[in-house]
């Protein structure tokens, strides 16, 4: 039998050398297969928002503002080029002889003033007229030194109402961190639960379609049979009423899928417009199914209470609070404020004054602006205290959450494949008996429904599963800090008069 197939296997090279080469394969084999689509995956949606989604760049412009803030805040401390000049027509009650005087001054300093409260000028000042210059003179008594300064001994130094802002000022810059890191924790949760939503969607829909073609390859068959008087003519009614009702599913499925795609498109920006992605790049679910050790949800939940934006934005609040309340308590001490300055009105200078020193006291009697003050800024310290508090236990409850979750829906999934594998089965044993005229269209239905719908639960499960892993990155803080800090500040401004 060998030998023989040998030379049959000759008989048949010979024939094709004689007619002109072997036999042309088919067309279509002669095209090259396109390549199939890369699958869509999650970390690329991720990649697509901080690239480009509207709500995170317009977080990102909080960078923006923060500096903003900071730059007016210090616009309190500038310093100011000051010329003034003054000039005052008088006649001498001393020497009316002299009739009518001009006399007057022009100075030119820089007036500076520090965070602290202390404030000061440096200068020079050049007189106009007849004028005498007591005080550090020069040019022939042309010219004179301008120093000077004021200076609280007690309330307004080192703390007062600019400096207390400029301090709020220094905040606002990682208080913008935390609202960017706070707006993309939840675009990625909300990314993550539509992305599975729109997997769980197109998987569901590939399940009804394949039912119906089973049901209308069913309902040929069967109508074919009672054409033949093999069946009754109602079970070919039967079997194209399953194939509409399998239908009318399908449209629904459809329907849901397009709304699942249009949802996640809104996650996917492409030059200002949401990209509504392709059924092609659908991926399968993740087969491994690994839970975290218990020592590794225990240090996230330390981690997170430190990581998460909720916790961090109330350590903000509490130091804007603890800058209120020490400028409060400040304000409760009385005024008391020292000057060493050059005159400034010019009667006063034509008569020999050239500077001036004083030391002002000022104290109210009953405080009820700054104790109130301080009674609001402590009772907000105390609520920030148990805030605070709430805030990490909370964090702790989303990681339990987010881990029973996960536990939770890998037992789901082990039940509904055990399910799943008995509903095929069972299906299968329907189909033989069918076949074998020892059941009904009816009940071969049933059994393909029941298998659909097994087949369905399983595949939510295994979305569901997805999105409690999601879950557990959003409760531990994983998204907080975007691995493209440029991207968080996409918006550049320029200033037009």
């Amino acid at each position: 039998m060998h030998a023989i197939a040998i030379l049959a296997a000759l008989i048949l090279t010979c024939a094709a050398s004689a007619w002109g080469g072997p036999p042309s394969a088919p067309a279509d084999m002669e095209k090259a297969k396109p390549l199939p689509a890369i699958p869509l995956t999650l970390e690329e949606v991720f990649g697509w928002i901080d690239r480009a989604h509207p709500l995170l760049m317009g977080a990102g412009t909080e960078k923006i503002v923060a500096k903003g803030r900071l730059m007016r805040a210090l616009g309190a401390f500038e310093p100011s080029l000051v010329n003034d000049m003054e000039v005052e027509r008088f006649v001498s009650s001393t020497s009316p002889q002299l009739g009518t005087q001009t006399v007057g001054f022009n100075d030119v300093f820089v007036d500076l003033r520090s965070p602290s409260g202390i404030r000061g000028i440096a200068g020079v000042r050049k007189s106009i007229g007849d004028a005498k210059i007591p005080d550090l003179g020069f040019a022939d008594g042309a010219g004179q030194v301008l120093i000077g300064g004021t200076v609280p001994l007690l309330k307004g130094l080192m703390i007062n109402t600019e400096s207390a802002e400029l301090q709020r000022s220094n905040l606002a810059d990682p208080s913008a961190d935390i609202q960017i890191a706070q707006t993309r924790q939840e675009i990625f949760l909300g990314a993550a639960n539509q992305y599975w939503d729109w997997v769980a969607a197109w998987k569901l829909a590939d399940v009804h379609r394949r039912a119906l073609k089973v049901a209308e390859d069913r309902s040929k068959q069967v109508e074919q049979r009672a054409k033949a008087g093999s069946v009754a003519p109602l079970d070919a009614v039967e079997a194209n009423q399953e194939v509409q009702r399998r239908r009318e599913t399908l449209i629904t499925v459809t329907r849901f899928v397009e709304q699942e795609q249009y949802k996640l498109s809104m996650f996917l920006w492409e030059k200002g417009r949401p990209v509504v992605p392709e059924g092609v790049r659908v991926p399968d679910f993740p087969r491994q199914l690994q839970l975290p050790p218990q020592e590794i949800v225990q240090a996230d939940k330390v981690t997170a209470k430190s990581v998460r934006p909720e916790v961090r934005a109330v350590d903000i609040e509490a130091k804007m609070n603890n800058i209120d309340l020490e400028l409060a308590k400040n304000n409760l001490l009385p005024s008391l404020d020292a000057e060493a300055s050059p005159a400034r009105s010019p009667e006063k200078f034509v008569l020999g004054l050239g500077y001036r020193f004083g030391l002002e006291f000022r104290m109210p009697f009953l405080q009820r602006k700054a104790k109130g003050e301080v009674l609001e800024a402590q009772g907000k310290a105390d609520r920030l205290v148990l805030t605070q508090r709430f805030r990490e236990q909370q964090v702790v409850v989303d990681v339990d959450n987010a881990t029973s979750a996960m536990e939770r829906s890998k037992e789901r999934i082990a039940a509904a494949f055990q399910s799943l594998q008995l509903a095929r089965t069972l299906e299968e044993g329907e189909r033989f008996r069918f076949g074998m005229g020892a059941t009904s269209v009816l009940f071969v239905n049933l059994r393909e429904r029941n298998a659909v719908d097994s087949e369905s639960q399983w595949i939510r499960a295994q979305a569901d599963y997805q999105k409690a892993l999601a879950l557990y990155q959003w409760a531990i803080g994983a998204w907080s800090k975007s691995t493209n800090p440029a991207a968080t500040v996409p918006v550049n401004y320029k200033f037009t008069p």
